[in-house]
């Protein structure tokens, strides 16, 4: 059980994380719109929104979410891969999803500019 001070680091992290990632994102679509192909800069932003979105429950702590990139890094340099391996399952349902999502993107970006 987190105590308050504990909560209001926990929530002051994630509220970093989501303003740190809203301006790489937006960066980065800006980097991409270089890029000719409307699938390719997508896919790009989709991979990104994976990578560093897809969270992971702390097995030490209930309730206590961590990105899974870190987590799964963190697992892997300590050579517990039990433990990365639920990270890494976490980002393929997460790819899994995305990449559901950027197909119907596709299919949406083809019919309004046919």
């Amino acid at each position: 059980m987190m105590d308050a001070d504990t909560s209001l680091a926990y929530g002051i992290f994630w509220a970093a994380y989501a303003i740190a990632f809203v301006v790489l994102f937006f960066m980065m679509r800006a980097l991409f719109r270089l890029l000719p192909l409307y699938g390719l800069q997508t896919l790009l932003l989709s991979v990104l929104v994976v990578l560093l979105l897809t969270p992971v429950e702390s097995p030490d702590v209930a309730g206590w979410w961590i990105p899974a990139w870190l987590f799964a890094g963190y697992e892997l340099i300590l050579g517990d891969t039990s433990a990365a391996a639920t990270a890494l399952f976490n980002f393929t349902v997460a790819g899994m999803v995305m990449a559901l999502v950027w197909i119907l993107d596709l299919v949406r970006y083809r019919l309004v500019n046919k």
